[in-house]
C-alpha cells in the first residue's frame, strides 16, 4: 500500500473522542542520594510541566495529526480542571467538558529522574457520573454527533464509561447517524461495546477477556473470532508490543503488522496514538487495514519518545516517505514538534546531557553540512537541529528554493546518526526556538561573526555558550545547483 498517499489523506473529518479525562503532571528532577530519613530517593526538582492525559491524549494525538477533534468528558470544578481546559485551548483542541462538583479532575502526578518514572500519584474518585452529569454529556455527544466521520470511546476505567446503557446510547446516536464507533476497552465487560466497528485492546487486555493463548498463533485466532462474535464487532486491533499489531475481521486471514520502532523509551500514551491515528485515518475516508497500517507507524514513533507525548503530522509524513519502498527500509523520526522537544530535552537534562543546537535551511544536503553536524555533536551528548520550513526559506532565499521540502529536508537530517532531533519553524531566525529550548551550546560555522549569531544573548544568559566550528570549502547548495544547470 501507498503510506505516503494514505498519510495525505489524513484530517478530511471530525473526530469525536468521548471518554475519561485526565491532566497528566510531570515533576522533573535528578537523583543524587538517599534520605537518611528513610531508604528512599531524594529528588532535587528542576522543573514541572502538565499535559493531555486519559482521552484527553487521544484528542491532543488528532490535533497532533492536524484532524479536526471533539472532546467530550467529565472534568472536576477544581483548579486542575481549569488547568485542563486550558490545555486544550493551548492544544486547539474544541471540547465539551462537564464540570462535576462532586468529583477531582482526575489528575496523575509522574516524578521523573534519570530519564525514568520513579513514583506516581493519582488523584481520582472512581465511580459513575450522576444521571444528572450523564445526561449532559449526552446532549453534547448528540449535539456534536453529526459533524464527525468516527467517534472513539476511550474507557480508561475511571467511570464515564462504565455504564452499558450509557454506551449502548451513544453508540445508538452513531448508528443513526452511520458513524463507525472505535474503542479502546478496559475491564472485562466487553458486552457494553457491543455493535463497535473496532476495538482496539494490548494483548494483556484481549487475554483478559478471550482468554490466554501464550502467543499460540492458530488458539490467537480462534480466540480473536470468538470475541469479534460475542461483542459483535466489526474489528478486532490487537496491540502485541515488539510482535507490532494482529487485526481481525472474522472473515478473513489476519493482518499481521510488524513493529516499526528501533529504541523504546516509553510506551505511556501509545494506545492512545494508536486509536487517534486509527479514527483518524477511517473518519478521512482511508480503510480500516490502511488506518491500521498509520496507527502501527504512529505508535513506532511515540514509543521512542519519554513520558506522554502526542504523535505529530510532520513526524508521521516523514516516517510514511521514509517507510516507503523507494526509501531502503523504515526509520524512526526524530521530527519533533516544540512542545514535544521541551519535554524530551527535559529528560535529557535530567540524565546530565548537554543540549547543543545548530539551525539552517539544509537545501540539498552536502559534505560541508555533514561536517558542521558532526562537529557540534562532538560538543555535546544531544544535538537539536532547528530546520527553517518551506514558506521560510522562500521569504530567506527567494521563489525557486528550497529545492527540497522541508518533510524530505526533515527525514534526511533525521536519518544521520549525529543528528537526535529536528525541530520545524516557520519564522525567517531561530530565535523563539532557541528561547524556549534554552540549548547549551549554540553552534554555527565559522564564516559567521559572534555578533551576527541569532540567540548568542538568550544562550550566554543562561550560562550557555556559542562555538564557530570550521566549514569545508567550496561545498554550498548554490554552487551545487549551478553546476547541474551548467
Amino acid at each position: 500500500m501507498d503510506l505516503v498517499e494514505a498519510e495525505r489523506k489524513i484530517g478530511s473529518g471530525k473526530v469525536l473522542v468521548i471518554g475519561d479525562v485526565m491532566l497528566d503532571r510531570y515533576v522533573w528532577g535528578e537523583v543524587r542520594r538517599i534520605s537518611p530519613e528513610a531508604p528512599v530517593q531524594i529528588v532535587r526538582v528542576l522543573d514541572r510541566s502538565e499535559v493531555l492525559g486519559g482521552a484527553g491524549n487521544v484528542a491532543a494525538n488528532l490535533a497532533g495529526l492536524k484532524c479536526p477533534v471533539f472532546l467530550v468528558g467529565i472534568r472536576g470544578a477544581d483548579s486542575a480542571g481549569e488547568l485542563l481546559r486550558g490545555l486544550l485551548e493551548k492544544s486547539g483542541i474544541q471540547s465539551g467538558l462537564v464540570a462535576d462538583p462532586l468529583r477531582p479532575t482526575i489528575t496523575k502526578t509522574r516524578i521523573m529522574a534519570q530519564g525514568q518514572q520513579l513514583l506516581r500519584l493519582d488523584e481520582e474518585q472512581i465511580e459513575v457520573p450522576s444521571e444528572g452529569i450523564l445526561e449532559l454529556v449526552s446532549d453534547m455527544i448528540q449535539k456534536i454527533m453529526p459533524e464527525c466521520g468516527a467517534v472513539v470511546l476511550s474507557d480508561y476505567g475511571k467511570g464515564l464509561l462504565a455504564s452499558g446503557s450509557f454506551v449502548q446510547k451513544t453508540m445508538g446516536i452513531a448508528r443513526q447517524h452511520g458513524i463507525p464507533v472505535l474503542v479502546d476497552p478496559k475491564g472485562t465487560d466487553w458486552e457494553r461495546y457491543q455493535g463497535a466497528a473496532c476495538i482496539t485492546p494490548n494483548m494483556s487486555e484481549f487475554e483478559a477477556v478471550g482468554g490466554s493463548c501464550a502467543e499460540k498463533e492458530d488458539l490467537f485466532e480462534k480466540l480473536a473470532g470468538e470475541v469479534l462474535r460475542r461483542c459483535d464487532a466489526e474489528w478486532l486491533l490487537v496491540t502485541r508490543g515488539s510482535r507490532g499489531m494482529s487485526f481481525f475481521n472474522g472473515e478473513s486471514a489476519p493482518l499481521t503488522i510488524p513493529a516499526t520502532a528501533r529504541e523504546v523509551y516509553d510506551v505511556s500514551g501509545a494506545g492512545d496514538t494508536v486509536i487517534a491515528t486509527l479514527a483518524a485515518g477511517v473518519a478521512s475516508g482511508l480503510s480500516f487495514p490502511e488506518s491500521a497500517f498509520l496507527a502501527n507507524m504512529a505508535a513506532g514513533i511515540v514509543v521512542g519518545k519519554l513520558g506522554t507525548q502526542p504523535i505529530g503530522r510532520s513526524e508521521l509524513q516523514s516516517t510514511a516517505r521514509l517507510s516507503s519502498p523507494a526509501a531502503n527500509g523504515p526509520c524512526i523520526s526524530k521530527i519533533c514538534s516544540l512542545e514535544a522537544a521541551g519535554v524530551q530535552i527535559k529528560s535529557w537534562r535530567a540524565s546530565g546531557n548537554r543540549i547543543v543546537f545548530t539551525n539552517g535551511c539544509f537545501d540539498l544536503l552536502h559534505p560541508g553540512h555533514i561536517q558542521l553536524l558532526q562537529q557540534a555533536k562532538d560538543l555535546g551528548e544531544r544535538l537539536i537541529i532547528g530546520l527553517n520550513s518551506d514558506v521560510s526559506v522562500r521569504r530567506l532565499k527567494g521563489d525557486a528554493r528550497p529545492i527540497l521540502s522541508e518533510r524530505d529536508r526533515a527525514a534526511l537530517l533525521a536519518s544521520l546518526a549525529c543528528v537526535d532531533m529536528v525541530v520545524i519553524f516557520e519564522e525567517d531566525t531561530p530565535l523563539r526556538l532557541i528561547e524556549s529550548l534554552k540549548p547549551d551550546i549554540l553552534v554555527k560555522g565559522a564564516d559567521y561573526r559572534l555578533e551576527e549569531v541569532v540567540g548568542r544573548g538568550v544562550v550566554e544568559q543562561h550560562g550557555g555558550k556559542v562555538v564557530l566550528v570550521p566549514i569545508a570549502q567550496g561545498f554550498s547548495t548554490t554552487g551545487i545547483v549551478n553546476k547541474i544547470l551548467g
